[in-house]
């Protein structure tokens, strides 16, 4: 059976997703952050791509583009065989290093542009991570800060009609849910070996000794390691609802 064909924007904006191979790590330190955005603005100005905004996690990748010329795929294989190379030669590692074809959605209206924004700036919060304003690794800070990145901000801007209030509207708590990451539930004895190896623990269930402070810090870090709650519950004996309001 062939591909699905992607569907295409008539207003030439995507929400895109590129994600690490089985959930494998796609920056592990603060020089691999900056190749990466280095490729991105190299190929989207070769392309004619407009970047509105972006957010690099740890294992996957979110871009809001403007693709007016239908070189989104031409743009993404550049940016994905550029990276892997620095990656795969850096690490001594061989193989692909994204999960199949990066995922698409277009953006057709206002509104939904609005939502797909603010989206993607809020993944550092809604990980667990830490507030927007402190997450170096997207381009909030870029317009927050008037710093001059890779971002193209004038639309954004004049989209929210103004800097405040699309800062306002970025920092407002929402249920938003757009294009997502489908990717297959951590399997148990996989999320085992993460909680004894990030926690340094012999078991999970150690978890209910640590302070209340240690606690959260820790659950949020295991939620952010793509963990479900229900699975947390499971292997560290923590009720859910103390799960939920640590990581909320």
């Amino acid at each position: 059976m062939g591909r699905v064909a992607r569907k295409k924007s008539t207003s030439g904006v995507y929400h895109v997703i590129i994600r690490g191979i089985g959930k494998q790590i796609l920056f592990e330190d603060k020089n691999d952050g900056y190749r990466f955005l280095q490729i991105v603005k190299k190929y989207k100005e070769q392309q004619e791509i407009l970047l509105y905004c972006y957010c690099m996690m740890e294992n996957h990748v979110h871009l809001l583009i403007c693709d007016k010329n239908m070189n989104i795929d031409i743009f993404m294989k550049k940016i994905e065989t550029s990276y892997a190379f620095h990656y795969n030669d850096k690490y001594e590692r061989v193989g692909n290093l994204f999960q199949g074809r990066y995922q698409s959605e277009p953006v057709e209206n206002d509104t939904y542009f609005m939502i797909v924004f603010r989206y993607i700036l809020q993944n550092p919060i809604k990980s667990g991570i830490c507030t927007i304003d402190e997450y170096l690794w997207s381009s909030y800070k870029e317009y927050a800060n008037n710093y001059s990145g890779i971002t193209d901000k004038e639309f954004a801007i004049k989209h929210f009609n103004g800097k405040n209030n699309l800062l306002n509207f970025v920092n407002t708590l929402n249920n938003d849910n757009c294009l997502d990451i489908k990717a297959p539930p951590i399997k148990d004895t996989v999320a085992i070996d993460i909680i004894r190896r990030e926690l340094n623990v012999k078991s999970g269930t150690a978890l209910q000794n640590f302070s209340k402070k240690d606690r959260n810090q820790s659950l949020k870090l295991l939620v952010a390691k793509g963990l479900s709650m229900r699975q947390i519950e499971r292997l560290t004996g923590i009720s859910k609802d103390i799960i939920y309001r640590a990581t909320k």
